[in-house]
């Protein structure tokens, strides 16, 4: 509630005149008939879905290749042992989405009659600090799902370090490959203290400096981050979009998650789960504080919840609406939109010109705009950077396979980078 109260929010109750739900447990159930009477000013931290992306059976089905190989049991037995046969040399771990206590076991030791669990490969040659693995955690926050824009907090990351030193020959000790809530937090690591004490680093960039000193490129974690973000939130699109059909203002919903990754000792990075609702009190570790106020604060200048006109979401006057953004300012290319094809709106470039814009699209429009300025260290994935060069070239026809909407928001996005450099990040 400390971030809420500094911005100038009060806590409310079930029949306050609400501007911001904010609730740890998925909300669609139990207060379904409050978001079913929702009103277009409101904001909820879930988005209907979500849980095709933070379920731990989904997620690692999913065939994305920064996701370990996995097999669902006892439906992929079979599949399973043809695979062990081509690779004997891997180890596995045993999981389900209600349990989280995991241990790395050899083929013989699996159950694989259990239900509802599946088997993942372990990966056997972790980056270590000091001798211990640690794991990554990358909070992101998605802002619209149709069309899709997906943000991830690049001022820093939690960083969290085993409580003893790993051994590749022996895990029967669960705490040496396993981050548990008594993990070694980084102004512990001896090989760290400089950075992050002395030199007040944040843990990402004291990782990133301890990284480079071992002439390793630390420039390749941020790229495959984004990437797999990026590709994790694709690769469920169609039932994002599909479970928030459904309701009539699909504008309304955000989620903070925490992707949860590890590092080979050659950087390759691997996603091990979605956390949905992630931790962000500071009772385990009160240094933690200023980290997580910080995702919290960028995340709601993201979705104009923080905001710098100190009223409700609500009352806000058409005067005071036009002055945060207008129409002039999400006009982006002027020879098209005057050019004789564009007397008419049946061609995707001319849906973008004043004339053609559907009261949808210019909404979604004016709320990227607005992101866009708001967004101080949330760094956008998707729609994905791009130069002013690959703005210029690339070829609409990419983006044929994807929604309406996704396809204008991307292609206005790419225009706005053309006129302007800092629009293409």
């Amino acid at each position: 509630m400390a971030v809420f109260d500094r911005i100038g929010y009060i806590k409310g109750g079930h029949n306050s005149d609400w501007d911001v739900l904010w609730s740890h447990d998925y909300p669609f159930t139990e207060l379904r008939e409050k978001i079913s009477k929702i009103r277009p000013h409101q904001k909820v931290n879930h988005i209907p879905g979500s849980g095709f992306i933070t379920n731990k059976v989904t997620l690692v089905l999913s065939d994305i290749e920064y996701i370990p190989k996995a097999f669902q049991m006892p439906q992929q037995k079979s599949l399973f042992k043809q695979y062990i046969l081509d690779h004997p040399e891997k180890l596995w771990v045993q999981k389900s989405s209600n349990h989280r206590g995991i241990r790395v076991k050899n083929v013989e030791a699996l159950d694989l009659r259990m239900e509802n669990t599946f088997v993942q490969e372990f990966v056997q040659d972790p980056l270590l600090v000091d001798g211990k693995k640690f794991d990554i955690g990358v909070y992101t926050v998605v802002t619209s799902v149709s069309p899709l824009r997906v943000y991830y907090y690049s001022g820093d990351m939690l960083i969290r370090y085993c409580g003893k030193k790993y051994d590749k020959t022996n895990f029967d000790d669960v705490n040496t490959y396993v981050v548990t809530d008594d993990y070694t937090p980084t102004w512990k690591m001896p090989s760290l203290h400089q950075y992050y004490t002395d030199m007040k680093f944040t843990h990402k960039e004291t990782l990133y400096a301890h990284i480079k000193s071992r002439g390793l490129d630390s420039s390749k974690v941020d790229k495959q981050i984004e990437d797999a973000i990026q590709k994790v939130f694709l690769s469920k699109l169609p039932q994002l979009q599909q479970s928030l059909e459904k309701y009539q203002h699909k504008n309304i919903f955000f989620e903070l998650t925490r992707f949860d990754f590890v590092l080979d000792k050659d950087l390759n990075l691997y996603l091990m789960e979605v956390n949905m609702s992630p931790n962000l009190s500071t009772g385990h570790f009160s240094a933690n504080k200023l980290l997580y106020e910080q995702v919290i604060y960028n995340t709601f200048s993201l979705i104009d919840v923080a905001r710098n006109i100190p009223v409700s979401l609500k009352s806000s006057s058409e005067d005071q609406d036009l002055m945060r953004v207008s129409l002039r300012d999400i006009q982006t290319d002027a020879k098209t939109c005057s050019s004789e094809e564009c007397n008419g709106c049946q061609q995707l470039e001319c849906q973008l010109c004043s004339r053609c814009l559907t009261n949808e699209v210019r909404q979604f429009l004016f709320e990227s705009f607005l992101e866009h300025l708001h967004q101080r260290q949330m760094k956008r994935v998707y729609p994905e950077s791009l130069t002013q060069e690959e703005s210029i070239m690339y070829q609409d026809k990419l983006d044929n396979e994807l929604a309406l909407n996704d396809r204008l928001l991307r292609k206005w996005y790419r225009s706005k980078c053309r006129q302007e450099q800092s629009w293409c990040f």
